[in-house]
C-alpha cells in the first residue's frame, strides 16, 4: 500500500528510494523517503483524524505559510484523496524538553514562533475551549470511561475562559508546540506538524511552549522577555492561565483517542496524566484566577 502510495506522487515515482519508518507520532504514520540525494517526510493521517479537529488542506496551507516564512520545510506534495502529505526533510537536531530550557536554543524558538505570528493572516481558527468541548462531546457518545474529577475540571476551565476574553485579534499559531515539533540546525529552529495550526490566540501558543516544556517560573519570565522585550505581570498570568487550557486540550484529546485511534498507544492513561496536570496546577495551587 505504502508503495502504491508513493508512486501517485511525481517527486517520487520510479526513482530508486529508501524508506524508513519514524516513530515517535501518537496520531499519524511517517515515514523518511531518501532519493539520491534529497530526503523527505511523508506523513499519511491517522484513523479518523478530522474528529480530532484536524483539517488536512488547513494544516498544508499553514504547512506552506511556515515554508514560505522560512520557518518551515517545503511542502512538495498534497494527496487529499489519501489523507497523505509529502514535506522536505528538515535537517538538524529535535530539540529536547532540556535544550528547551537553554536560552539559546529557546531564542531561535521564539525568533521562529514570532515570524508566524506577525506573518499574514492564515486559514483555519483555532480555540483550546471550543476544541475541549468539541472533543467531550464526542468521547461521551462513543462512551468513554472518564474520571470522577472530570466534571470539575471542565467547570474550572469554564472559568479560565472567562477570564481569558480578550479583545486581542487572533495571530497564526502553531498550537502544538512540542519539542519534537521543532528542529535545530544550530542557526535557525525549523517548526513542524501543522495538525493543528489555525488562527487563534498568541498566548496559547507560548502556555503551551511552556507547559510542554516543563518551564518552571524562571523559564517563563526568560519565554516572554525574549518574544516581547518585556517581562509583564499580565502577560505572565495570561501564559499561567493558558497553560493550564493546553493540559486540558491534551486531556480530553486522549480520552477521545482511546475511542478512535488504532495504535498501539494508552490514551487514557495519556489523558489522565493530563488532567492531573491540570488539577496540580489550578487555582489555589499555583495560579490565580
Amino acid at each position: 500500500m505504502l508503495q502504491n502510495l508513493i508512486q501517485l506522487i511525481p517527486e517520487l515515482r520510479d526513482r530508486s528510494l529508501s524508506v524508513t519508518p519514524l516513530g515517535g507520532g501518537l496520531t499519524n504514520r511517517n515515514y523518511r523517503i531518501d532519493a539520491d540525494c534529497e530526503s523527505y517526510v511523508l506523513r499519511v493521517a491517522g484513523k479518523d483524524t478530522a474528529l480530532l479537529g484536524i483539517d488536512r488542506a488547513c494544516e498544508v496551507a499553514c504547512s506552506s505559510a511556515a515554508a514560505d516564512l522560512g520557518v518551515g520545510p517545503e511542502v512538495i506534495a498534497y494527496l487529499p484523496e489519501h489523507d497523505a502529505m509529502l514535506r522536505r526533510f528538515a535537517p538538524g537536531r529535535v530539540l529536547t524538553t532540556v535544550d528547551m530550557q537553554q536560552p539559546a536554543a529557546l531564542r531561535r524558538v521564539v525568533e521562529a514562533l514570532r515570524r508566524y505570528h506577525t506573518g499574514p493572516s492564515g486559514a483555519g481558527s483555532f480555540s483550546p475551549f471550543a476544541t475541549v468541548r468539541n472533543y467531550y462531546a464526542l468521547a461521551r457518545d462513543r462512551h468513554v470511561t472518564f474520571p470522577d474529577n472530570l466534571e470539575g475540571a471542565l467547570e474550572l476551565l469554564a472559568r479560565i475562559e472567562q477570564e481569558l476574553q480578550s479583545d486581542d485579534p487572533p495571530c497564526p499559531c502553531h498550537n502544538d508546540l512540542l519539542a519534537a515539533n521543532l528542529i535545530d540546525d544550530g542557526t535557525a529552529v525549523r517548526i513542524i506538524d501543522w495538525e493543528y495550526g489555525g488562527m487563534g490566540d498568541r498566548f496559547f501558543d507560548l502556555g503551551n511552549l511552556a507547559v510542554n516544556n516543563e518551564f518552571n517560573d524562571e523559564h517563563e519570565r526568560t519565554l516572554l522577555t525574549l518574544y516581547f522585550g518585556q517581562d509583564r505581570p499580565d502577560h505572565l498570568r495570561r501564559l499561567r492561565l493558558m497553560r493550564l487550557a493546553s493540559d486540558m486540550r491534551e486531556a480530553m484529546w486522549g480520552f477521545l483517542q482511546a475511542a478512535l485511534s488504532t495504535l498501539d498507544v494508552d490514551y487514557l492513561a495519556y489523558g489522565r496524566k493530563h488532567l492531573e496536570r491540570f488539577l496540580d496546577s489550578s487555582p489555589g495551587k499555583r495560579f490565580s484566577v
